[in-house]
């Protein structure tokens, strides 16, 4: 299904699952379900081409400090990732890729413009859980660990921020046992809604990023409202 046609469609995905604040499937009508009232996460279970693999081992070998951030037009994305991006080959299958996320996101909200960050990380950049202060992002990791998640019959919302005391997420109560731990996959797209839209405030979805072990790269991409 095309992505403009993602906010119009009533169809659900039949190999979509829902449980307690979050819905995950494997075709991009799955995303408009971040529109329902107790849906905080949404996930678009899919896997990547072999050439967009290699583009981000490639990167992460010949730039391993990358770190872009822009304000893209939904008219002309790939373009304007063309000279963002080093020239490495798998570049094409990659901005082909990165794109249709742009066209996604950007038609599921109808935003004219997208706040786009993409990353080589080399430890985790929000190592504690959290919640976002803002409506909804997107985050894919196309290399490397995906980000990690709680449900909400998994979480202690007070022990989050201040509430933890001091203490480590695992050690503060914040969740009942080690298996609460969500992990989305490689290649996954992850609709993660905050505190920040309408109605959700102190609601928004719990994550963070992986830890990573000497040597370990991701390579991630987000986006925002712009």
């Amino acid at each position: 299904m095309a992505a403009a046609e993602l906010v119009g469609s009533n169809v659900y995905v039949k190999s979509h699952q829902s449980e307690d604040n979050h819905i995950t499937g494997d075709s991009p009508e799955v995303l408009t379900t971040i529109y329902e009232e107790p849906i905080n996460l949404v996930i678009l279970q899919r896997s990547l081409p072999d050439e967009v693999t290699s583009y981000c081992q490639k990167l992460v070998d010949n730039n391993p400090n990358f770190n872009l951030r822009s304000v893209l037009n939904n008219q002309t994305p790939t373009q304007s990732l063309t000279s963002l991006l080093p020239n490495l080959v798998g570049q094409s299958a990659f901005i082909e890729d990165l794109a249709l996320l742009l066209d996604m996101y950007s038609c599921l909200f109808d935003l004219g413009e997208v706040g786009l960050r993409l990353q080589v990380l080399d430890r985790a950049m929000c190592p504690r859980f959290h919640t976002d202060k803002l409506g909804c992002r997107l985050v894919s990791t196309y290399y490397g660990q995906g980000t990690e998640w709680l449900g909400n019959c998994g979480v202690d919302r007070s022990k989050l921020g201040a509430g933890n005391m001091g203490l480590s997420d695992d050690e503060s109560g914040l969740y009942p046992h080690a298996a609460s731990i969500q992990q989305a996959s490689k290649g996954d797209v992850v609709l993660l809604k905050g505190d920040g839209w309408h109605g959700n405030d102190g609601l928004g979805a719990v994550h963070r990023s992986p830890a990573l072990t000497s040597g370990e790269k991701r390579v991630v991409v987000t986006m925002d409202f712009a």
